[in-house]
């Protein structure tokens, strides 16, 4: 068997051998199962060896077949050296589908995820195995079967190595005055906490996805996944405990997975919890913060104070507007799919997206832009979303309180006509009432209905 592995591992890190450290294509599948009499992994390893011994290994598995074993081929396929052992390997998935390979597994995938076949009790060690000949660190997302909260045929090798999109860590940030780089136009993502303001435009963060920094005294990770279009900010200390987290080169319904440094687990960026590995089942949640997506303008109008991160980030990357992901961004399209589609918005309509109490809601940013006050309850939660002239939407308490009117700057006004003062971190009433900033950042709709399913939508 250490033989057949060392075959395959060869073989892989030749199909990787050059790979850049940043890229983001290239799909990858997994599976599940719980039924008799699989197969040992070493049949499926022969898919690496000779051409005899690999047509011997298919025959095996179309003799046995289960629909388990459709996740291990859709995993290994584009590994395969051998060309024709590549196009029988796809011959037996159409047989098993009853589907046709019109050079694109994304039917494969959609069909492997409409029903739940189980997972061969070796897979996750297979997938170590695959997914090791990528990189070694891999191995330890998956090795000694982790314990998961989400199926392992639905995790996608994202076309990049462990941090081969490499996170900002304490960036050189600079006045707004030096940022000569950016336009009026520009998108940047506004943090403010505890006085302490910055800007991290889109721009920058679209090559490196997340930036780690410390903000108001407090170490916090914004996590900005390109793919499902949501910027989110975590606080990475729970309990005392700080997480140092990563980008892990895996995606899941098109949506980044992390890592954490200190045990190799694997994190949903939606939801700031372990899925994959030893943390997973000890109620551990990152606490979410609140930031907003508007233009520089805007931005530095409300904040004229503000910090900004400089263009020198110890990276060679064109830092143009729209440079990054530009033909993914430019069309509806996906780049890895995503077990159903919700038709409700456009696969990339923005949404805001909210989850107070495990209760999602999505609120059409469109429908925000002509509602500049909306108020609505999601869990046990009454909320208002006040939306700027930029677009850009904040969501405060409502408790009791009903809003008529904003003014797109600093006074927003109750229907008893008594005003309020607008702050980055809350609304302040006449009387001292304090109603505080809530944690939402906007998304692409299909990444968040594919996360949360069951999400209401307000559009």
């Amino acid at each position: 068997m250490r033989a057949r592995q060392s075959l395959l591992l060869t073989a892989i890190f030749v199909f990787c051998f050059s790979l850049p450290t940043f890229a983001q294509q290239t799909p990858a599948k997994p599976a599940t199962a719980a039924q008799p009499d699989y197969l040992p992994l070493t049949v499926f390893y022969d898919l690496f060896a000779d051409e005899g011994a690999a047509i011997a290994a298919l025959k095996k598995i179309d003799a046995g077949w289960n629909n388990a074993y459709a996740a291990m081929l859709l995993d290994v396929i584009f590994f395969i050296p051998s060309r024709s052992t590549q196009e029988k390997t796809a011959a037996l998935l159409e047989k098993a589908s009853g589907l046709r390979y019109r050079n694109d597994l994304n039917p494969f995938y959609e069909w492997l995820w409409s029903m739940d076949p189980g997972q061969h009790p070796q897979y996750a060690e297979f997938k170590a195995a695959i997914y090791e000949g990528v990189d070694p660190r891999f191995r330890e997302y998956f090795e000694k079967n982790p314990r998961s909260r989400i199926r392992l045929d639905e995790i996608r090798w994202g076309g990049v190595r462990r941090d081969g999109i490499p996170p900002l860590k304490n960036p050189k940030m600079i006045a707004a005055t030096a940022a000569t780089y950016l336009d009026d136009n520009n998108v940047i993502f506004g943090v403010a906490i505890d006085g302490d303001v910055r800007a991290y435009p889109k721009r920058i963060l679209a090559w490196h996805e997340m930036v780690k920094d410390k903000i108001g005294g407090r170490e916090l990770n914004g996590v900005y996944c390109t793919l499902c279009g949501a910027m989110i900010l975590y606080d990475t200390t729970v309990n005392g405990v700080h997480y140092e987290l990563g980008t892990s080169g895996f995606l899941y319904r098109s949506n980044k997975l992390m890592y954490d440094h200190a045990t190799k687990s694997m994190w949903s960026t939606l939801t700031g919890e372990p899925v994959v590995g030893a943390l997973v089942g000890k109620g551990i949640e990152l606490p979410t913060l609140y930031v907003v997506t508007t233009t520089w303008k805007e931005w530095k109008t409300r904040h004229p104070n503000t910090l900004v991160l400089s263009l020198e980030t110890g990276h060679d990357r064109n830092y143009g507007e729209g440079v990054a992901y530009y033909d993914y961004f430019a069309t509806d399209r996906l780049m890895f799919n995503v077990p159903k589609l919700d038709k409700r918005l456009a696969n990339k309509a923005e949404v805001l997206a909210l989850r107070y109490g495990n209760e999602p809601l999505a609120i059409a940013a469109d429908f925000l832009a002509r509602n500049r006050v909306y108020q609505d309850r999601t869990g046990k939660t009454d909320f208002v979303v006040l939306t700027d002239a930029s677009g850009a939407n904040r969501v405060y308490e409502a408790a009791n309180v009903k809003f008529a009117s904003w003014d797109s700057d600093k006074t927003a006004r109750d229907r008893a006509g008594q005003s309020w003062t607008v702050t980055e971190s809350e609304l302040t009433g006449a009387n001292g009432q304090r109603l505080k900033r809530l944690a939402g950042h906007r998304s692409f709709w299909f990444g968040w209905s594919s996360q949360f399913p069951n999400t209401r939508l307000v559009k």
